[in-house]
């Protein structure tokens, strides 16, 4: 199994599937269409008859089940890869035996990832895992996640053995611009439950996740020559520095952990006469999500008053806290849990900083809690992968599967 899933996880890497944000169509990229197209064949050339790809490149397929009389369960990954760094050319590397020190990426431009630096690669140490050549993502995130649910339907057809249910498969597009739930067709899908398969370090076990809203400030200035400006000149930069001081230092992503929300200014550009500001605003708790928001719009209005309404806020919630559509059927959560002990996976249930497609799922009607691939720091070019977590996460499928008919 092991060579199997190493060799699909190399070749999907291959696919530039980098999600576009700039584009509204979907997929935002070819790259992503071309790949659902290549997996859809495979899963035909795995007996999956039904496998198909729609307008919008959402991949749907259902293992038939063996057994009847078991709820429908379905498992979900993604196909895009984030567009914080280039995931075309992907140069990847096996490291077998990792010696859990440093890692040279890139020795002719001295790209290294330091074990100062991710703390976390010394877990891999004795693991076979995947880097990069220090110039693209890897692309774990994730087609870890696809390898995974691919093997896995592999195993369980060539294991007819296995009791389980019909399992559905879906593949989406552009979960890393936030969109990837966007046009999934849940009734099409036919599954009761289902999980993600796009969480991180091996054990991750997820069922809440961030609330979050995104917000868009625009801020008019007046541009006038600087040696005649006294009393003529506001200069948008100047208030956009402002509204920045204006949130609490101690509430950014990089002085948080755990439940803490925080306000995250993700851009800013502009000039002297206009600036735009975006923002993303995190919390768990729903309560302090709001006070979150009314905070900025306080801000924005005390502002205004100050600066004659120059600046606009749009501010729009983008997902919720799927622990309100998990707990009332928390047993989908237990199953893993139990399913992981069985397999000598130690759980490490905890919260998403961030979102999924099943946060958006879960509320639409799917509870869709979230499971490890066994990738590591992802979204940046010292990403990695544990080629036995993969592993270890596709036997976790097929174990899911089999615990459902016990019920």
């Amino acid at each position: 199994m092991r060579e199997k899933i190493t060799e699909r996880f190399l070749k999907y890497v291959k696919f530039d599937t980098t999600a576009n944000p700039k584009n509204s169509a979907c997929p935002s990229s070819e790259g992503q269409r071309v790949f659902a197209q290549s997996l859809v064949e495979e899963l035909k050339n795995l007996g999956l008859e039904d496998a198909n790809l729609d307008e919008n490149s959402y991949v749907m397929a259902t293992l038939k089940g063996n057994v009847d009389d078991v709820d429908t369960i379905g498992f979900i990954s993604h196909l895009d890869t984030a567009p914080d760094i280039t995931g075309k050319n992907v140069n990847p590397r096996v490291i077998k035996n990792y010696d859990g020190k440093d890692i040279v990426l890139n020795e002719e431009l001295n790209i290294v990832t330091y074990i100062k630096d991710y703390p976390e690669l010394e877990s891999l140490k004795g693991q076979d895992i995947i880097v990069t050549d220090g110039t693209t993502l890897l692309g774990a995130d994730d087609k870890a996640g696809v390898t995974a649910i691919m093997s896995a339907v592999e195993y369980l057809v060539n294991h007819p053995e296995i009791k389980h249910g019909d399992i559905k498969i879906g593949f989406t597009p552009d979960e890393e611009v936030g969109r990837g739930a966007d046009l999934f067709n849940i009734e099409k899908f036919g599954a009761k439950y289902a999980y993600t398969i796009d969480g991180g370090a091996e054990g991750e076990l997820e069922y809440e996740n961030f609330n979050a809203a995104g917000a868009t400030i625009k801020i008019q200035g007046r541009n006038v020559h600087p040696g005649s400006a006294k009393d003529k000149m506001i200069n948008a930069l100047h208030i956009a520095c402002e509204i920045a001081d204006s949130f609490p230092k101690e509430e950014r992503p990089e002085t948080t952990e755990h439940y803490e929300g925080f306000y995250h200014l993700n851009d800013i550009n502009g000039s002297v006469e206009e600036a735009t500001m975006i923002y993303i605003i995190r919390d768990h708790d729903k309560v302090k999500f709001e006070a979150r928001k009314q905070y900025m719009i306080d801000v924005i209005e005390k502002l205004n008053i100050k600066y004659d309404n120059r600046i606009n806020l749009d501010l729009k919630d983008q997902y919720y806290n799927m622990k309100e559509k998990v707990e009332p059927v928390i047993f989908i959560v237990d199953i893993v849990k139990q399913s992981m002990e069985d397999l000598g996976i130690i759980p490490n249930i905890v919260p998403i900083r961030g979102g999924t497609d099943g946060a958006r799922l879960s509320y639409e009607g799917l509870p869709c809690p979230n499971i490890f691939t066994g990738g590591i720091n992802f979204h940046s070019k010292n990403e990695c992968v544990s080629i036995d977590a993969m592993e270890k996460c596709t036997r976790l499928i097929t174990k899911i599967a089999e615990s459902y008919t016990k019920r």
